[in-house]
């Protein structure tokens, strides 16, 4: 059985990839042209910056699951609308683990995500390993 591909990237979905932050959708934390590097997954916990498939239409967002279950992707930007999961066809390609800004290299650790819903921004710790905080 040969693994998935993403279309047009040639990327076997088992191995990360980069991609182009486009628009200012996730901005603060990923300004509009930064690189964030994906690491193909299906899992995902609330808090988690994910690379997702809604309904056929890819979508860079936070995760965010409250505490009835309902789930959501959250722009960071406030003028954004979220998507609200519930009873749309949808599926997590990734969770973003680095970002890229004009060589300025932050990595992100999921160890606490799943933060109370409603926090935007969430708990993610960042690594900034340039040395030029």
């Amino acid at each position: 059985m040969t693994e998935p591909m993403l279309e047009g990237t040639g990327c076997a979905m088992q191995e990360p990839f980069a991609l182009q932050v486009l628009g200012p959708d996730m901005e603060p934390e990923f300004p509009d042209r930064c690189i964030v590097i994906i690491e193909p997954t299906e899992f995902c916990r609330s808090g988690m910056y994910v690379f997702a498939e809604v309904e056929g239409v890819r979508w860079f967002r936070q995760y965010k699951r409250d505490e009835r279950g309902r789930e959501w992707l959250l722009a960071l930007h406030e003028e954004f609308p979220d998507i609200e999961l519930t009873g749309l066809e949808w599926k997590v390609l990734g969770v973003i683990i680095q970002r890229n800004i004009r060589r300025r290299i932050k990595h992100y650790d999921y160890a606490d995500a799943g933060e109370p819903a409603g926090a935007r921004g969430g708990s993610i710790d960042a690594v900034d390993i340039t040395g030029s905080a």
